[in-house]
């Protein structure tokens, strides 16, 4: 899917929160400035949450559980992760039990994330658009906006 703009990165977004449930599990690749948390915002604004959105790298865990919102969303940055062990003490395994996870820089999970994640990949292309591919799981079959 090519994106063309801030705007149809955030359209993207709220595409997927028509399709996403409570236990799943959106990983969400990409370089640096490549537009993962504007994909994030779209996201968290298609779910009915009305303010502003930002990176967690530094709290790394940000919630939206809002009485508007559809369903609660923990937006999730791992970047800053060096240490598996603590990954454990994020509580995403529980998160899931209640609310949709959206994961930044998912690698840091290596082979502890979950096998039914809707896998992203988002890019700047040589021409200045973004390019946004997935991997589909067969839990998100026929029900993922992204191809």
């Amino acid at each position: 899917m090519q994106l063309a703009s801030e705007r149809e990165t955030e359209a993207a977004g709220a595409a997927l929160a028509r399709a996403l449930k409570v236990g799943d599990v959106i990983a969400l690749s990409g370089e640096l400035g490549a537009g993962k948390t504007t994909l994030a915002r779209g996201l968290a604004h298609g779910l009915g949450f009305a303010g502003e959105v930002t990176s967690p790298t530094f709290p790394i865990v940000q919630v939206y559980d809002e009485p508007e919102m559809r369903l609660p969303l923990w937006h999730v940055d791992l970047y800053r992760i060096e240490d598996p062990a603590a990954l454990g003490e994020l509580g995403l395994d529980e998160a899931r039990e209640h609310a949709a996870l959206m994961i930044e820089w998912p690698e840091r999970l290596g082979t502890k994330l979950w096998p039914n994640s809707l896998r992203l990949e988002i890019h700047h292309a040589d021409s200045g658009i973004r390019v946004l591919t997935a991997s589909v799981p067969p839990a998100w079959e026929g029900r993922c906006p992204v191809r």
